[in-house]
């Protein structure tokens, strides 16, 4: 990739010109020309100290590059690891920013480390810096205190430390000046040289110096956890190298405190450019239950599945009972389980590429949407069946869930997408709904639990002939949407998935064909079509990338094995440089959206794996 230098302001990243570094409470993004642009802290949910991402002028940022005036740069990850390497190549030379967050553990903490080693591998390079950051999405002012051996970020309260990586022999190779209350740096080595910086929020003491062989000993650290971690996989499967990415992604996304899972590191990227759809992911979901402990117990990470679970009982027992209107469950919550996600506009900022407004929080919490019980209890019984069983108060706070779903599966909803344009009975839901009953029965008979069978019994069969005959349209031969149209959606491509229906059904069939002819296109996915099916927001948006990776999935278990490989092949051209997607991808490949999305990664996972199963079962495959 080349680059010319100019101001930052001159243009922003592509959002999938970026990689992706955590330490399991918090992330940053960084972009392919080694700009920090996007960086909340304490948590994944906190206020952002970078958000450059989504205002190039007053976001903030941690900008290093070549002070040459041309430059071309590359890439990668460190192989099997979540450290990222920005390789910069200039006439003079070659350098490179490797960047990583040392792991922080399951205990919550405000102490987080961004570690960026500065490298000269071939001839000389002079690295020019500038640290720039912007609390609280910009609206808390800060100060600046240059030191003997750093620098010190202050703004109310928050303390974010800058420490210098010298050694005795070269006390003046960086230079440091101060100006706007933002930190500058120059930095000149020679092939062999490696110096850089700690960012550290919250810090135990004073700006330090860090000696090169402590900052190795972070390095080595931190390759070795993500080794050791994704040594555990059990996946052997031909796709291998994407699996194990999306496996490292889905670990970075995830809050090790409770095990939850969030929806996507970051906030108000737009599915449009210059639209409106613009949503806070930095949350979890109840329905990525379902998704991810299929993943993660697919793949062997037995300890993750389980703790994500034990953050799902969680939320059972506590909300168990409780009817706010839209249901005992929200459809989702913030990292520790609490629920307080009230939308908020940042009128401030200018949004991505000007894609207005910047929203944070996610007004999407309070609607109902009956699919999550069947995600919740799909995800529950598939941990029971890998030994993860219900205590008995995990069973009894069910058992409640289950009782009022009785009384409330027949009710409108927003739906499995949260769309804005009012109520409707979504099919998708009503398929979830049997998904609930049908897995807490099994349960009940497992374990010989005691059980309301009679009532759950009616009601899963109710629901059945109900979607087969108002979720049927016979002219399109096809399920769809919502009751009363004729719309089709992507999300009932997990009909066969979850059992409703034998993937070689006639009625299956055909509307699996009917979605091939309206929603796919050069085997990308639209998860439905808005004009048809009006959703109550301005604007279109682009295929999306789950649904492409659930028809992979329909297709294997269809056994167009075939098709499916050629749809999955294809698919993986659309991952970025470093193999991460976003949510969508728009008509030039350009992904949009919040980056990266586990949803997709997930999907991916689930994919991979069924098709794996298939070619086998087919003996099209040997591996």
């Amino acid at each position: 990739m080349q680059f010319r230098k100019g101001p930052k302001t001159d243009n922003y990243p592509l959002i999938e010109n970026h990689g992706l570094i955590g330490d399991l409470q918090t992330a940053a993004l960084v972009t392919t020309d080694a700009t920090i642009d996007w960086f909340c802290c304490p948590r994944f949910d906190s206020p952002s100290v970078f958000g450059a991402l989504l205002d190039r002028q007053k976001g903030g940022h941690f900008t290093v590059r070549p002070a040459a005036e041309t430059y071309s740069t590359k890439q990668l990850y460190h192989p099997d690891t979540a450290v990222l390497v920005t390789r910069f190549m200039t006439e003079a030379g070659a350098g490179e920013v490797v960047d990583f967050m040392p792991v922080t553990g399951t205990t919550a903490t405000n102490r987080h480390r961004l570690v960026r080693m500065l490298r000269c591998v071939r001839g000389s390079m002079t690295f020019e810096g500038e640290i720039a950051p912007r609390f609280d999405y910009g609206r808390k002012p800060h100060e600046l205190h240059i030191t003997e051996h750093g620098a010190l970020f202050t703004s109310q309260g928050t303390d974010l430390a800058v420490h210098t990586v010298r050694e005795p022999q070269d006390e003046r190779l960086l230079t440091i000046l101060s100006g706007d209350n933002d930190l500058r740096f120059s930095l000149t080595l020679q092939a062999g040289q490696q110096r850089g910086i700690v960012l550290e929020s919250s810090p135990d003491g004073p700006p330090h110096e860090v000696r090169g062989t402590e900052f190795e000993e972070l390095f080595d650290d931190t390759v070795l956890f993500w080794r050791s971690w994704l040594g555990q996989s059990t996946y052997t499967g031909r796709w291998r190298e994407a699996v194990e990415r999306s496996a490292m992604t889905l670990k970075l996304m995830t809050y090790a405190p409770t095990g939850a899972l969030i929806a996507a590191p970051t906030a108000a990227l737009p599915e449009q450019l210059g639209g409106e759809r613009n949503w806070d992911y930095r949350f979890t979901w109840i329905r990525d239950a379902s998704f991810s402990v299929y993943a993660l117990l697919g793949l062997g990470f037995k300890e993750e599945a389980a703790a994500f679970n034990s953050w799902l009982h969680d939320r059972v027992r506590e909300e168990a009972g409780q009817d706010g209107g839209a249901g005992p469950l929200n459809i989702m919550y913030r990292v520790d389980g609490s629920s307080d996600m009230i939308e908020e506009t940042l009128e401030h900022w200018e949004g991505y590429c000007g894609s207005a407004p910047v929203r944070i929080g996610n007004g999407a919490a309070t609607q109902r949407q009956l699919d999550i019980y069947g995600e919740a209890l799909d995800s529950i019984y598939f941990a029971h069946q890998h030994g993860m069983h219900l205590d008995h108060k995990g069973w009894t706070a069910l058992h409640t869930l289950l009782d009022w779903l009785v009384d409330h599966w027949d009710q409108p909803g927003e739906g499995l997408w949260e769309t804005r344009g009012g109520q409707k009975d979504f099919t998708y839901g009503r398929v979830m709904s049997w998904v609930a009953f049908d897995r807490a029965l099994r349960i009940a008979y497992d374990d010989g639990r005691p059980a309301a069978r009679g009532r759950w019994v009616e009601a899963r069969d109710e629901i059945y002939a109900q979607v087969l005959s108002r979720g049927w349209d016979s002219q399109k031969q096809a399920f769809v949407q919502h009751y009363g149209n004729d719309v089709l959606d992507s999300s009932l491509l997990r009909m066969p998935t979850v059992g409703f229906i034998t993937p070689d059904d006639p009625m299956w069939k055909s509307t699996l064909d009917a979605m091939e002819h309206e929603l796919v296109s050069d085997s990308l996915v639209y998860r439905y079509n808005p004009e048809a099916s009006p959703d109550g927001l301005q604007g279109s948006e682009g295929t999306f990338s789950l649904c492409t990776f659930m028809y992979v999935d329909a297709l294997a278990r269809a056994g167009r094995t075939d098709q499916a490989r050629l749809v999955l092949e294809k698919m993986l051209t659309y991952a970025n440089h470093l193999g991460l997607y976003s949510e969508e991808i728009g008509l030039t490949g350009r992904q949009l959206g919040n980056f990266p999305q586990a949803f997709t990664h997930l999907a991916l996972i689930n994919a991979a794996i069924t098709l794996d199963a298939k070619l086998k079962e087919s003996n099209k495959d040997g591996v």
